[in-house]
């Protein structure tokens, strides 16, 4: 037996075989900014695999702020948020995101995983529990795990298997981590239900908004305002790496939970604070999301029609109900074959295969911006249906 750390480096051959077939799928050079057409590797594709829900990430007034941010504070605070790295910016945006969000207070961290990972590891103590749902996003298992707490999974969206968790630890102290729309399968999070099954077995409730942010809800602050019930949340998160046309996460809640996060939680205060630059894109991406929300309005109207159209072409798109549309095709071999096809015909997709998906259940997953045109929709569902069929996915 090799005594080599480096050994699994050396066996690991996955990626090369892929490569070999000619589908492989990952790391391909992007040469422009992110909007409903990109270039990939030197050709203009349309793409379905951004999370650029609003269109802001190439926005004229967002690109603007984050230039005149680097401009008056330079490229990098040199320091975390603990020591040097905290300016009157992030706390800027901190305040505007508390009050859009509905919250007494709010933490900006230089990423969404930083977020999740230092919120649920401080907040979850020994003998105390985090309860998640099965397909939460890695960063809310990584946080999970990095606690000193119990984690314990429940069925996707199943509310028996939820109180049964629940009531296997009633009596300790309990928080239970949602996404409020789950990444790959694009459906919405029982919300009304959790907040129930929370007060029943006094558990505090944590929401992940990172792919509800912007889309859902009259003003777009996500899951709690789409079901009426932000004030049931005790702790929301959300990316600026989506609908916030940056990069960052929030963490928001009450001023003393902020305050104790803050103080305790290590990806704040080990890393380097959020970048000016990045900062001054969020200022403004907030402010676009509140003025226009007909960009909301448009990205609902594109789902609506995309779900319908690949429904009646014959494709499964089980439960999506967001602007996250996942189409079942098989097996892995499938869909790298597919995504080889789409991507031959101009269309940038993204497939997802085992473990992030069953097996044999792998998808093709497609997401919307409201800055898609109707030309570029139909070129999406022409190709779709062209390869779709050649592959026998679709009659």
């Amino acid at each position: 037996m090799s005594t080599d750390v480096f050994e699994k480096c050396f066996g690991f051959h996955a990626a090369d075989d892929l490569k070999q077939t000619g589908f492989y799928p990952y790391f391909h050079r992007v040469e422009s900014e992110q909007g409903p057409e990109i270039i990939v590797d030197g050709s203009k594709k349309i793409v379905v695999c951004s999370n650029n829900y609003l269109g802001l990430a190439n926005h004229p007034k967002v690109i603007e702020s984050s230039i005149l941010a680097a401009k008056k504070y330079g490229t990098s605070c040199t320091g975390s948020r603990f020591l040097n790295g905290t300016n009157d910016l992030h706390e800027k945006v901190e305040r505007k995101f508390a009050k859009f969000i509905g919250k007494e207070d709010a933490i900006l961290f230089t990423t969404g995983h930083h977020s999740n990972l230092g919120a649920i590891s401080c907040l979850v103590g020994k003998s105390e529990v985090v309860v998640t749902d099965r397909l939460d996003h890695a960063s809310i298992i990584d946080g999970c795990r990095l606690s000193f707490g119990e984690m314990v999974r429940f069925r996707h969206n199943d509310m028996e298997d939820l109180e049964r968790q629940l009531a296997r630890h009633k009596g300790k102290g309990i928080l239970i981590v949602v996404d409020g729309v789950f990444s790959m399968e694009g459906d919405i999070t029982n919300l009304p239900e959790i907040s129930k099954l929370a007060k029943k077995y006094g558990a505090r409730l944590f929401v992940d908004e990172a792919h509800s942010l912007g889309v859902l809800g009259e003003k777009g602050t996500g899951t709690g305002e789409y079901f009426n019930m932000q004030d049931d949340v005790d702790v929301v998160m959300a990316t600026a790496s989506k609908s916030l046309a940056s990069i960052g996460g929030f963490i928001a809640s009450n001023s003393k939970v902020i305050n104790y996060i803050k103080h305790n939680a290590r990806s704040m205060i080990f890393t380097t604070s959020l970048p000016p630059a990045c900062v001054g894109a969020i200022d403004t991406a907030l402010d676009l999301i509140v003025a226009e929300p007909e960009r909301r309005a448009k990205l609902m109207q594109i789902a609506i029609k995309m779900k319908e159209e690949f429904k009646a072409m014959g494709y499964n798109i089980n439960n999506s109900q967001s602007p996250i549309i996942p189409l079942t095709v098989g097996n892995d071999l499938v869909a790298f074959k597919m995504w080889r096809m789409l991507f031959d015909e101009g269309i940038f997709a993204s497939p997802v295969v085992t473990p992030a998906v069953p097996e044999g259940q792998s998808i093709i997953r497609t997401s919307y911006m409201s800055t898609h045109t109707d030309s570029h929709l139909d070129f999406i569902l022409d190709k779709f249906k062209k390869v779709g069929k050649h592959l026998g996915v679709i009659a």
